[in-house]
Order: C-alpha cells, then structure tokens, then sequence
C-alpha cells in the first residue's frame, strides 16, 4: 500500500529537507519503519531507546490519532495520509456569567460595536456578554498581539495581560502590538497603551512578572478564560495545568516557521495539552523560534485563531476547538484538523489525577538538569577566541548553523557543517587541531559536541560561549546580529 507521510518543518533537516514522503505500508509502524530506515537521523527524533514512539510525538492516520486505534499496528490502506505531529513550547457560557448581571452597553459603545450587534449570533445580548468576561492573555508576542488588539476590538470587557520582556528590535517582524518607538520599553506598557487607543471602554490590567508555579493560580483565578501565547514547554504544561486545577477553558496556540497549531483544551468539556502531549520533550530537541524563525504574518494568522475561539467561549457558541486540533501550513496554505480525545490516563485531568499541584516545570521539561555528556563542556568566550586568533594560534572554527544563517553573518575562517549533518561529516573536522564550535547562541553548538563525542570523535572540542551574537557584542559589531 502507498501512502504518503508529512513530515513537520520542525523534522524535515532530518529528511533531506522533504515535505512528504511516499512509503509502501500495510499498517503505520510498518510505514514509519520505512521512512527512518531511510532518513536515520529521523529515528531517534521519533522513537525511543526502547523502540517505543515518543511520547511528545503523535501520529495520525488521515484525522485519527493511532493512540486511540491499534497503535503502530494501525492498518494503512492506499492513498492515506499519515501525518507526524511533533509537540512545537462545544462551549457554553463561562460559567461565571451566571453569577452576575451583564453590564449596559453606552450610546458610544453601542456606535463602536455595531457590526457585532446587527448579527444575530452576537446581538446586543452578546456583546454585553463580551463587555461582562474577563481574559487573561499569557505574553504580549508574536501571538498575544493579535490576540490582545482583536479582543480589545471586539469590547472584552477586562483584559489582564502578563509579560516580563521588553521590546527588542527582532520581534517588530512579527509582534504588531509594539512599534519602533517603543524599542527598549516593558512590552506589558507598550501593548497597555496600544490595546487603550484600540478600545477606551475596555478595562486593562499589567501583571509585569513571570508567570511561576507560586503566582499562576491566584493571577488565573480572577478570569474567565485564559490564552496561551507561550513560547516555550515550561510555560505550556503551567498554563494547562494551572487551567485544569482551575477549571479555566485553554485557548492554544504554537508556531514554528511556517506552520502552527491551534486547539482550546477544557478539562471540564473534554482534553487538556497533557492528553495531547503526555510528556515535552527532551530540553534542546525541539528548536526555538529563535533557532528556526517564524514567518511573521503566521502568529497573526494563529493568534486570530485563538481571539476567534475566545470570541466563540464568550457567546457561548457549540463549535469550539475543544477536542479539535487544528494544523496551518502558512507555506502551502492548507489547514488539517485532527480529532482529540480525553485521555482517562491523564496525569492531571484523567479518571485518577497524579498532578494535584503545581510542580517545578523546568525541571518536567529537562532544563534544569545537567546532561551527562556535556557536564564539563569546555567553552572559550569570544574576546578570548579572538586573542587566540590574532596571535596566530591554529584554531579551526566550526559553525553548526543552517545554510541560511550563514548567509546573514558569518565569522571569518569558519567551516559550516549544520548540526543534523555534523556526525555524518566528522570526518571533515581535523581532530588533531584544537576545534571551536559556534551556533548563533551556544545551545546547538552544545548539543553537536555531545553527539560528535556520542559518535566517538576524539580532538578538543570547545563551545564558543554566546556563539556569534556574543561575536557580535564584544568582538567585531559588524557582524549583523539577527
């Protein structure tokens, strides 16, 4: 049987930069088989040391996730679609509405509003529903700023908005909320005094901290409905574990390059991220936008996703995206939607929760525990390096970026080998020269002499500390930083 495997944009390094993959299969490990007996480096991305399937990685046969069907044993049949999802950091009313009368609706609001209320979806009793909720929106980014500026629009009445950062030059590309004037401002005022002039009748709240395991439950006590616009694992599994034990509706959304997704996880109603993703995986497999970029106009199209599912909660609408996962290629333009289902096993929400609180995330997710391999990583800082180079020690200089980096900035006299090619092409590292490896920021250059000594290389590694934006700081400005 010939069926066709997807492969997210997130793995397709590890594919020869392939987007789909024809296999012959009768069932989908049989398929998976054949896709990482060609494409090796594919394996340990999907499959454990035991042979078992990730647990951050689902696989879908068409809509349906093999978890939920006979597992690897899945039958295939000709022309289907089997699609990788890897992990990337019916509604009613909420139900605190009952509680409370709904506010008015001023002359002058009644004037802002007036293509809601012609609708008879929304009307002057949905709109007053709109005014009466509360949403708290976690990060004020690529995805929070459409998400912020569409519900401020549409006349939520209070808006909580947490943040910490402060506006950098590279998030203009794609965090509309905030604007050139506004670089080197607390992204929580920038996006305060944008979301103000959208809509004065609105009710704005700051919370300029990081949300933490002490302060998640309190700050998501006092709101209805609470939006993910999260970057990164820790983060993710807070915010959907702090939703269940709240019993808040999870608006999600990701982004990654040019694809993202987007669901609305409610305990009470049906799956929470843990059912979708039991486990993160492992720290430093799953590249950062930072690492691989994002198409700016993607966390607008994934962050009005999110607005309109919070729109829909509020009103009460029936055809949210809880138990619907929805996947967006920016790319091909194509949108998938994939079926989800709760997970009685559950940790924090199944039939016996293991999670009762809210535990130390960082360490869930693997950051804070030192890897074995790289636990005495020697690392050089880039003034040091550049001495070194000056005075004409033999120094070769490795850079682990992608093609596409290496174009932007590059530091004079570096080989480029990208990380997924480095094991294979070891053989072109001298190892009997002292070896310096960069990435743009260290974590990758890491990773790749972790597996350079894995895969028995013997010469003198060293991690270019800060990689080439620290190049960029201290030593030679002219190189851009991006």
């Amino acid at each position: 049987m010939s069926v066709t495997i997807s492969i997210p944009s997130a793995l397709r390094q590890f594919a020869g930069g392939q987007s789909q993959i024809e296999v012959e299969a009768h069932t989908a490990g049989e398929a998976l088989d054949q896709l990482t007996s060609s494409h090796a480096e594919l394996r340990r991305h999907l499959f454990s040391d035991h042979n078992e399937l990730r647990n951050f990685v689902n696989v879908y046969v068409n809509d349906e996730d093999i978890r939920h069907g006979a597992g690897s044993n899945t039958p295939v049949k000709d022309g289907d679609a089997i699609m990788i999802v890897p992990a990337i950091a019916g509604g009613a009313v909420v139900e605190t509405e009952v509680a409370r009368a709904l506010p008015e609706l001023s002359n002058e609001e009644i004037a802002r509003y007036t293509r809601h209320l012609i609708m008879p979806e929304v009307g002057m009793q949905g709109q007053r529903r709109l005014k009466a909720a509360s949403v708290l929106m976690i990060g004020t980014g690529g995805l929070g700023a459409p998400v912020g500026m569409y519900l401020a629009a549409a006349g939520v009445g209070r808006m909580g908005i947490v943040d910490f950062d402060v506006v950098e030059e590279s998030n203009l590309q794609r965090q509309i909320i905030h604007g050139t004037k506004d670089l080197g401002r607390r992204k929580i005022e920038s996006a305060r005094d944008r979301l103000r002039d959208i809509n004065p009748h609105i009710e704005i709240e700051t919370h300029e901290t990081r949300l933490t395991s002490q302060n998640a439950l309190r700050l998501f006590k006092n709101y209805d409905i609470i939006v993910d616009g999260t970057d990164n694992f820790p983060t993710r599994y807070l915010v959907n574990d702090a939703c269940v034990l709240s019993g808040k509706p999870n608006v999600y959304g990701s982004i990654f390059r040019f694809e993202g997704q987007a669901s609305v996880f409610w305990a009470e109603r049906g799956a929470c991220y843990r059912c979708l993703y039991p486990e993160p995986p492992p720290a430093g497999l799953v590249p950062s936008c930072a690492e691989g970029g994002v198409l700016g106009v993607l966390p607008g199209i994934v962050g009005s996703i999110q607005a309109n599912e919070t729109i829909k909660i509020i009103l009460g609408a029936e055809n949210t995206l809880v138990n619907r996962l929805l996947l967006f290629d920016a790319w091909n333009m194509k949108f998938r939607e994939f079926k989800l289902r709760k997970d009685p096993k559950c940790p924090v929400c199944g039939e016996h929760p293991t999670v009762k609180e809210l535990i130390d995330y960082e360490e869930f997710c693997g950051i804070t525990a030192q890897p074995v391999t790289t636990e005495h990583l020697e690392e050089i800082a880039a003034p040091e390096l550049n001495q070194r180079l000056l005075r004409g020690d033999k120094i070769q200089i490795i850079d682990v970026r992608e093609p596409h980096e290496y174009e932007i900035a590059r530091i004079p006299g570096t080989r480029l080998i990208p990380l997924g090619h480095v094991v294979n092409r070891m053989n072109e590292i001298d190892a009997a020269v002292e070896t310096v490896v960069h990435c743009k920021a260290g974590a990758r250059s890491a990773k790749a002499i972790e597996a350079l000594k894995r895969a028995g290389f013997t010469g003198r590694l060293i991690n270019l500390k800060g990689g080439i934006t620290a190049w960029s700081e201290e030593v030679d400005p002219s190189v851009p930083k991006y």
